[in-house]
């Protein structure tokens, strides 16, 4: 496997912080907005925002959840072992503004399955898209994000690895080649 690094530390923190900004923007002071972060990589994205804003709004207390699709996604009884993460949102949404928040944009079959798990928790008044990595030219369903960190052009074989300091010791992003294809 090639892997070649998309998003040094440095601009993996500024790609953050300008999606902060774009968010800021948008929503100013968060009133009557909340994040949920898909399980797992968006849970991570969510924490890195909340952390940021906090900074640029102290008195803010902007609400965040994670979501687990597992069960709602198209493909879950074709895979082998399928290990549900924990989905907790301690809020109702209902008539509130959903920022959807996801590490990595591919098919946008997790977004579409995100959407019916959002649903146990209310009808919202307008839902958003936040991915940090959108692969445009993969996509199977016709969903776009709103807020996007980078765009990467991919093929399929092709893989995006987002790096966490807390687990990986770095922040960034990587793109994963297939020895045995050619680039």
């Amino acid at each position: 496997m090639q892997s070649r690094l998309l998003v040094s530390e440095i601009q993996f923190q500024t790609m953050i912080r300008r999606l902060c900004h774009q968010l800021l923007e948008n929503h100013q002071n968060f009133n009557n907005t909340c994040l949920i972060g898909l399980q797992t990589g968006g849970v991570k994205v969510v924490n890195r925002i909340k952390t940021q804003i906090n900074l640029f709004l102290p008195e803010v207390n902007l609400e965040t959840g994670a979501l687990d699709i597992t069960f709602f996604r198209d493909d879950y009884k074709r895979r082998q072992v399928v290990v549900p993460n924990a989905t907790q949102i301690n809020f109702i949404i209902e008539n509130k503004k959903v920022i959807i928040v996801d590490d990595v944009l591919f098919t946008g079959r997790t977004i579409r399955a995100a959407l019916d798990a959002m649903l146990a928790f209310g009808r919202p008044q307008k839902v958003e898209l936040l991915a940090l990595v959108d692969r445009r030219y993969s996509r199977h369903l016709p969903i776009q994000p709103d807020y996007v960190g980078m765009v990467v052009d991919t093929i399929t074989p092709e893989s995006v690895k987002v790096s966490w300091k807390e687990i990986d010791g770095v922040d960034g992003i990587t793109l994963l080649t297939p020895d045995n294809l050619e680039v």
